[in-house]
């Protein structure tokens, strides 16, 4: 099952930073936030990634271009024709597909652009800028059971999200933009996807997390996996100040592959 990452936004609550580089390509201890969600996926045997830029997409794609010379230990020896010799190996084992979804698409349309790189199974879809602890593999697991087209991960926190109304045995019923007198029940991302989600998008101007969710919960094909651990979304510069704490004090929740 391939994960696809939503990474190609302007990011525009965080413009300290994303002025000079993509949203997801701001650093938390020293990587993006973008790689510790796709350490996240490793840690469960996800390795294989579509990740869907945009916004400034030249700097995510030579940063993975060069993360091999970055991440290693070398040698380089000009009296040999440039010959460089790596000392430590420090390779992830993904596969990662940057695809252009263009500038000014929306994530419905960015999701329906990568369909030809999905294949014919599921897939997993989240946005490049949250951090979790939730349990990738219990979220697939839920989602194979219940048999619908989607599966969001719902938390309880009070912030600006998506809201969503959720049945006595878990399907959403309705998923709606926040309004002054609601809780906290939002959409956390870390959704599954069957390949039937695709009918619901119908081009680039199609925000994905209002009309197709929208009626895939009306038609009775959206589910929740309720989390009730960590879950993080780095929206402004005090969240990332939040986020590079946690690792300074050794309390990083989402970093399952530290532990």
């Amino acid at each position: 099952m391939k994960v696809v990452l939503l990474a190609g936004g302007f990011g525009t609550r965080i413009s300290e930073e994303s002025h000079l580089r993509p949203k997801p390509m701001i650093e938390i201890g020293g990587k993006p936030i973008l790689w510790h969600i796709m350490k996240q996926y490793s840690y469960y045997g996800y390795n294989e990634f579509i990740i869907c830029c945009g916004y400034k997409q030249h700097i995510i794609k030579e940063w993975f271009a060069n993360y091999y010379l970055h991440n290693s230990n070398v040698t380089f020896d000009f009296t040999k024709e440039n010959h460089m010799e790596v000392h430590t190996n420090a390779a992830e084992p993904w596969k990662v597909t940057l695809i252009d979804t263009g500038l000014n698409t929306m994530t419905g349309g960015r999701i329906k652009r990568i369909q030809p790189y999905v294949g014919e199974e599921p897939f997993m879809l989240t946005y490049g800028d949250a951090v979790s602890d939730v349990n990738i593999k219990d979220l697939v697991a839920f989602h194979q059971r219940h048999g619908k087209i989607a599966t969001m991960t719902a938390v309880n926190v009070g912030q600006q999200f998506g809201v969503l109304e959720i049945g006595k045995n878990g399907r959403i019923e309705k998923f709606r933009e926040k309004n002054a007198v609601d809780g906290g029940v939002i959409n956390a991302g870390f959704m599954v996807m069957n390949q039937e989600i695709f009918r619901y998008i119908e081009g680039d101007s199609t925000v994905f997390e209002k009309k197709p969710i929208e009626c895939v919960a009306a038609d009775g094909e959206l589910m929740a996996y309720q989390h009730t651990g960590f879950w993080k979304c780095m929206d402004t510069q005090r969240d990332k100040q939040q986020l590079e704490e946690m690792i300074a004090a050794g309390n990083a929740p989402w970093m399952l592959w530290e532990k």
